[in-house]
This record gives C-alpha cells, sequence and structure tokens, in this order.
C-alpha cells in the first residue's frame, strides 16, 4: 500500500521550490500526495532560519502533527535542519533531520525510515555541499519559482545563511533555459528567477558549465531563446545590479519592469557593521538609473530594524532616506539574534520594544509607499496575468510591474495575460 505525505514550506521562495520539487521527487517514487493539514503517513517540513519565528514554528507545527497525526513520521530538512540538526533531532515527535546535502535525496531516507526511529540524523559540514540541483514549483502556481542559483560567499554580520546554504554556486545557462522549456510546457506564463544571491549566478563547478557566465548573460540567454511570456528576478544585490542589465531590463520585452533590491539600512555606518558591501549613495543611483529608464518600474526594498548599534540618529537616517526614495515598497525584518554570527559582538544592543517601535514605523511607511505608487498608475493600461484561483468569487493578479489587481472570477481569464487599465 502506497504512503501519504504532507510538506509544508517556512521561509523563502526558493525554500517554495525546493519543496514542491522534493514532493515531486516523492509522487514519481509512488508516494502519494496529501494537503498538509490532512493526515498522512509522513511529514515533511523544509525550514527557514532566518529568524527565531521560523524555528519556534518549526516545533509548534510538530506538536500538531502528533496531536493529528500520533503514528505519522515527521521529516524536518531545510535552513534550520543544516543549522541545528542536533536541537531538532530533540524535539519530541522528530523521525529524521536532513541537512543540506541529503534533502534532494529524500526518497531513499524515507524507504529505510519507520515510526519508531527517533532524531535520526543524516547531515553533513557545509563546507562539503558544493553540488547544484535546480528545483521549480511546476503545478503550483501560475507564477512559478526557478532556482538558478544557491548558497553565498558573502558574510554579512547578521546572516546565517551561508552557514546553511554553504558557497555560491548555479545551474548552467544552457540547463535553465531547458527547465523554462519544461516548464512552459505545463502552461505557466511567467518564472521568478531564485537563489539566495542571484546576482552571483556563473559562480562554483557545479551546473555542467563549459564556459564563463554570469547573471546578465542569463538574462540575455532567456530573452532570445526562452519561451516563457514574462520574467522576474526575485532579488539582486545592488552592488551586483550593473547599469546594463538595468538599461537591459528597460528595453526587454520578457523580464517584468520590477526589481526587488536589498537595502537593510538607510545608514552608512550600520551598512559597514552590517559588512554589506555597498553604501547608500550606490543604492541611490541605481533607484535613479531605474526610475530614469522605467518610470513605471516597481522597486521593492528589504530592511532590518533594531540592528545592535543602531542609534536613534542611525534609524532616523533610514526613515528619511526611504521617504527620499522613489521605491514602491518595503519588506521591513525585525533583527533578531542568531548563533555563530558576528552582530552578536556589536554593543549597544537594541531592546526589543523598540525593535518593533521601528518596524511599526516602517510598516507604516510601505504602505504609503505602495498607496502612492499604485496611484500613479490609475488609468494607465497594463497587462495583468491573473492566477487561476477563485477567491469568494473574486481573482487577483499582478500587472508587470507588480500592482496587484482583484476582480470579479471570470474561468476565460485563468492563468490569461488581459490588458487591463489599472
Amino acid at each position: 500500500m502506497s504512503k501519504t505525505v504532507a510538506l509544508h514550506t517556512l521561509g523563502c521562495k526558493l525554500n517554495f521550490s525546493e519543496t514542491t520539487s522534493m514532493s515531486r521527487m516523492l509522487e514519481n517514487e509512488g508516494f502519494i500526495k496529501k494537503d498538509f493539514d490532512e493526515v498522512a503517513d509522513v511529514y515533511v517540513i523544509n525550514t527557514c532560519s532566518v529568524t527565531d519565528n521560523a524555528d519556534k514554528e518549526c516545533r509548534q507545527i510538530v506538536r500538531k502533527i502528533k496531536r493529528k497525526a500520533p503514528e505519522s513520521m515527521v521529516v524536518i530538512t531545510g535552513c534550520y535542519a543544516q543549522l541545528k540538526p542536533k536541537e531538532i533531532a530533540r524535539i519530541p515527535g522528530v523521525n529524521l533531520v536532513l541537512g543540506a546535502a541529503e534533502k534532494f535525496n529524500i526518497t531513499s531516507h524515507l524507504k529505510d525510515l519507520s515510526n519508531t526511529d527517533e532524531g535520526k540524523i543524516c547531515s553533513c559540514d557545509i563546507e562539503d555541499v558544493n553540488i547544484f540541483i535546480p528545483t521549480y514549483s511546476l503545478k503550483e502556481r501560475t507564477r512559478i519559482f526557478l532556482k538558478v542559483q544557491d548558497g553565498c560567499d558573502y558574510n554579512c554580520s547578521f546572516c546565517t545563511i551561508p552557514m546553511a546554504r554553504g558557497k555560491s554556486r548555479s545551474d548552467s545557462i544552457e540547463n535553465v533555459l531547458e527547465n523554462i522549456k519544461e516548464i512552459s510546457k505545463g502552461g505557466a506564463k511567467e518564472i521568478v528567477l531564485t537563489g539566495i544571491n542571484l546576482g552571483d549566478f556563473g559562480k562554483g563547478k557545479s551546473g555542467g558549465r563549459t564556459k564563463e557566465e554570469n547573471f546578465f548573460d542569463l538574462l540575455q540567454a532567456i530573452e532570445s531563446n526562452a519561451s516563457i511570456e514574462r520574467v522576474r528576478i526575485s532579488s539582486i544585490e545592488p552592488n551586483l545590479l550593473t547599469d546594463e542589465m538595468i538599461e537591459f531590463v528597460s528595453s526587454s520585452k520578457k523580464i517584468m519592469p520590477h526589481f526587488h533590491i536589498p537595502l537593510q539600512s538607510g545608514s552608512n555606518e550600520t551598512l559597514a557593521a552590517m559588512r554589506r558591501r555597498y553604501r547608500k549613495e550606490l543604492y541611490e543611483e541605481k533607484v535613479k538609473l531605474i526610475k530614469k529608464l522605467m518610470p513605471h518600474a516597481c522597486i521593492g526594498v528589504d530592511v532590518i530594524v533594531g540592528f545592535p548599534g543602531e542609534t536613534e540618529t542611525h534609524f532616523n537616517d533610514t526613515v528619511n532616506f526611504l521617504t527620499s526614495l522613489d521605491i514602491s515598497y518595503l519588506h521591513v525584518f525585525t533583527y533578531s539574534e542568531r548563533d555563530n554570527t558576528h552582530a552578536l559582538e556589536i554593543k549597544p544592543v537594541v531592546p526589543i520594544n523598540i525593535r518593533n517601535e521601528r518596524n511599526a514605523i516602517l510598516r507604516n511607511l510601505s504602505y504609503k509607499k505602495i498607496q502612492a505608487f499604485t496611484e500613479q498608475h490609475i488609468g494607465n493600461k497594463r497587462s495583468v496575468l491573473f492566477e487561476g484561483v477563485n477567491k469568494n468569487g473574486m481573482m487577483e493578479g499582478f500587472t508587470d510591474n507588480y500592482i496587484k489587481i482583484t476582480t470579479p472570477f471570470k474561468k476565460e481569464w485563468e492563468n490569461e495575460i488581459v490588458d487591463w487599465i489599472v
């Protein structure tokens, strides 16, 4: 009798693409997929460890699973599993912990697993993780997340991702184009290029490359050869977003006028303490060039509040800088302490209540930016890709420049690109 499996993702778009690829692997081996809120024989949680909340959420989910399905087997993989395998293995109810090198061997591990196993760990040193495995979220959404890069060679003082994901490595352009062809055969109209440090595409020996390649080469190849209508860049570091890339996107027919560029702080002192590889002046130059060439472009920003040593002056510098920039929305993260990071040595520590206050201020600014960006485009015609989900008689889609559109559900608009007056 076939076993049933349910999978759940914590964290980023990259994790989402990896979870759906693991799901396909398991289904190809005869496992029957279940929704995560259903009773299943095996539950797989693909974890994130960017914040403490992700760690706590993992523990809570395991408890819920065991209340619902006490005889089930629970497998934990992902970043948290690589960083703290022994800690996870001690969580009551966890049967198997798979590190970064083993997550895509999940089918073979499950063949040997029983619910009598407790806290079994299959992991290795992150320095030994050097293989790139492409993943994508086929048949899950209208917008497909395609992983083209993994790992990071940066050493930002607040971040554990290099310890969880390993060195920067990526696919080859040839393989990416093959994956896009496969994705488009499934009917998808849009892909989102994802990675841990996407601008580092081309690094590493994996991926089967026979020549040097970089992210700009990839964009050009997709424009010329890919059989897909829309492509988004998920996130790219400001120091890796070159002027020629921006100019290329401005004339592209496939790559959407939508950039997500991490900033983290509008204070150069704080950026230096974070060990970021740019100053705010460079960031401002990139935003101005984008808006000069593409006034309609959407620009999203990551920012961290409450970093150790962030004074009120530093924070006000960030608020004023972001207010002055012609950006469209913010993703605001409250700093949380992570083991084995340099930031733990930086003083003074910002009190939690101050961190939360600063988060609220920037979230309010983000709301204003989103409203202003949307209002700028009211009455303009943009192309909208509608998703095939009926939400209480309504459907949603995004314009090319990432304005969310909600309208009464029409079956004929599912997964279709429609001209729309905003």
